[in-house]
């Protein structure tokens, strides 16, 4: 809390709750029909009441200054934040372009299929050439929900597919 709002917050209650002496003793005065005493104290009243008002105003600049202040943090904080994802996307495309040739695809083999490759012969920088034909069956094959097998299709029935 800035300082200005302490002051006029602390300045506005102490004025109100100084005010209410002097309308107590206008209402005793007004009770007894004593005019004197009942102009003093609504002199005093006024007072105290214009001086809540500028302790008002002392607060009502303050709390301008905090929300000032609160939108310039607010600010640079999202520029700092802005200015660090900036950096990671740039160190990640420095990693990325480092390990990325641009006409090959990379693979990661796990330890499980580097374990089979072994014992099959290979090396672990043995690289594989896999076309579709390898993995691609030349006959068509229905799978079924119930049983998850695969099922050749009855001759001469016909099989389209629209898209």
């Amino acid at each position: 809390m800035h300082v200005k709002t302490m002051e006029g917050l602390a300045g506005a209650d102490t004025n109100m709750k100084l005010l209410q002496t002097p309308f107590r003793v206008y209402k005793d005065a007004r009770r007894r029909g004593d005019t004197a005493v009942m102009e003093r104290a609504m002199e005093y009243v006024g007072d105290f009441s214009d001086k809540t008002e500028e302790y008002q105003e002392i607060a009502d600049k303050g709390m301008e200054e905090d929300a000032r202040q609160a939108k310039e943090k607010a600010e640079a904080d999202r520029e700092a934040a802005i200015q660090k994802r900036r950096e990671e996307l740039e160190e990640l495309e420095k990693k990325t372009g480092e390990n990325r040739d641009e006409n090959a695809d990379s693979i990661e083999i796990s330890e499980d299929g580097r374990v089979l490759l072994k014992e099959n012969g290979g090396s672990d920088s043995t690289v594989l050439d896999v076309t579709a034909s390898d993995t691609v069956s030349p006959e068509p094959v229905i799978y079924t929900k119930s049983a998850g097998a695969a099922n050749k299709p009855e001759p001469g029935m016909h099989i389209s597919v629209s898209v």
